[in-house]
């Protein structure tokens, strides 16, 4: 039974950060990615980041880079995405998502089509 759950979402003022966690059960971890996306009140969900854990390779959203670090615990199976000088305009709905590796991984995660997908972890960024 697939699960992944999303946590360490919260209240932080602006220029703070936070680091997101999705721990994951189910799946063999090492062949898969694992991603992040972001859906604020009235706007469409948008990919943030992922991991791949089959090469170890991180992707960022081009306009985000510079402020995410996405990493990988094999030992926990857990994926993170530390948020540095956090905006308001990054207070969304967090959610992480899994998909297997593959030569589509990138344009999967661009076009949300990964396969399975967790629950949110609500971010507020206050100015």
């Amino acid at each position: 039974d697939v699960q992944l759950q999303a946590f360490g979402g919260g209240l932080v003022q602006a220029g703070g950060s936070l680091r997101l966690s999705c721990q994951t059960s189910g799946f063999n971890f090492d062949d898969y990615a694992i991603g992040w996306y972001r859906q604020a009140p009235g706007k469409e969900r948008e990919e943030v980041s992922y991991f791949n854990n089959k090469d170890r390779s991180p992707y960022y959203q081009h306009a985000l880079k510079g402020r995410l670090t996405v990493s990988s615990d094999r030992a926990k199976r857990t994926v993170y995405l530390q948020m540095d000088n956090l905006k308001p305009e990054d207070s969304a709905v967090y959610y992480c998502a899994a998909d297997q590796s593959s030569w589509m991984v990138a344009e999967r995660f661009i076009m949300k089509a990964f396969q399975y997908w967790g629950q949110g972890t609500l971010v507020t960024v206050s100015s």
